[in-house]
């Protein structure tokens, strides 16, 4: 059997039936862009160490080590289910050399910037731009910020609910919101809502005209990549350095932990798996805070009055 035969036939029977469409949609194109043109000729007992080494070398030169890692777990689950049915007698994928990963470096926008961000916001006749504030004081990613409707909101308790995010789909010439389940199981939360924050929700809700919280113009839906431009053209717009709409998230967690919240609290928040996972992202915040603290006892210890240590 060829690869290419058996790429079919496991997409349809061991991946469709117990993935997300979008992860679904992330694999066929790997496969199709980037697999079955290098490898999809090959008889199956012929995908030996030799030359799937040889494809980690191309795609290598070709993506960022991250990209490669995943090209190559994808390439690897294939090959695990063809030796589990008998298919190959075994699976070489799991003898290849994989270049290391890139520590992915985290952004977050200084105090002074975030200032500048909230009183843009705040001054701006758009209801549609205050996403950017609530992504700053609630660490959404920005799937959950679009799929958020206005019954995900207890204005009275002041909570939100994360119970769904969304993803764009290329449809007749555009992006369409498609409605997805959370991430994992640790996304589905609930996030305390700060209390300055609500008198602003209230009226935007009074004014908006769409289930979802971030509308555009007459209720429009907006697909994540419109909003991502347009968090663009305000960074651009006050001259601030570019980053992700992801660096949003990065600040509200580094901002919780320089305000002393714990890494448990801030886990749930973020809905991360574990606290784990949490202090090992955001570590080097972590330590900054901890230098600072350490600095403030500092300035309480008396250090031999006006004594020059040096001397």
């Amino acid at each position: 059997m060829i690869y290419n035969k058996w790429l079919d036939e496991w997409l349809s029977a061991f991946v469709k039936p117990i993935v997300k469409a979008r992860t679904f949609a992330q694999y066929n194109d790997i496969l199709r862009l980037r697999v079955s043109p290098e490898l999809g000729l090959y008889d199956m007992d012929e995908l030996n160490v030799a030359v799937l080494q040889q494809f980690v070398a191309k795609m290598t030169e070709m993506y960022a080590p991250n990209t490669v890692t995943f090209i190559l777990n994808v390439v690897k689950n294939s090959l695990t289910s063809a030796e589990k049915t008998g298919i190959v007698k075994r699976n070489f994928a799991d003898c290849l050399q994989l270049p290391r990963p890139n520590e992915k470096k985290i952004e977050c926008f200084s105090v002074a910037e975030q200032k500048k961000l909230e009183k843009f916001v705040f001054e701006s006749e758009k209801p549609k731009l205050f996403g950017i504030v609530i992504g700053l004081y609630t660490g959404m990613r920005v799937g959950e910020l679009m799929a958020l409707e206005w019954n995900d909101i207890d204005l009275s308790r002041g909570t939100i609910s994360i119970t769904k995010t969304c993803h764009d789909l290329w449809q007749n010439g555009a992006y369409k919101k498609i409605i997805d389940t959370p991430k994992t199981q640790n996304s589905w939360r609930t996030i305390p809502v700060p209390k300055q924050l609500l008198p602003y929700l209230r009226r935007i809700k009074k004014q908006s005209g769409s289930a979802y919280v971030v509308s555009g113009a007459n209720g429009k839906d907006v697909p994540i990549r419109s909003y991502q431009r347009t968090f663009e053209l305000v960074l651009k717009n006050l001259k601030i350095p570019h980053r992700g709409f992801h660096a949003l998230r990065h600040t509200f967690a580094t901002r919780a932990l320089e305000c002393g919240m714990d890494v448990k609290t801030l886990s749930e928040i973020l809905g991360h798996k574990n606290p784990t996972v949490t202090l090992k992202r955001y570590v080097h915040s972590l330590m900054e805070h901890k230098s600072a603290m350490m600095n403030k006892i500092a300035k309480t210890m008396n250090m031999g009055g006006d004594l020059n240590p040096e001397e």
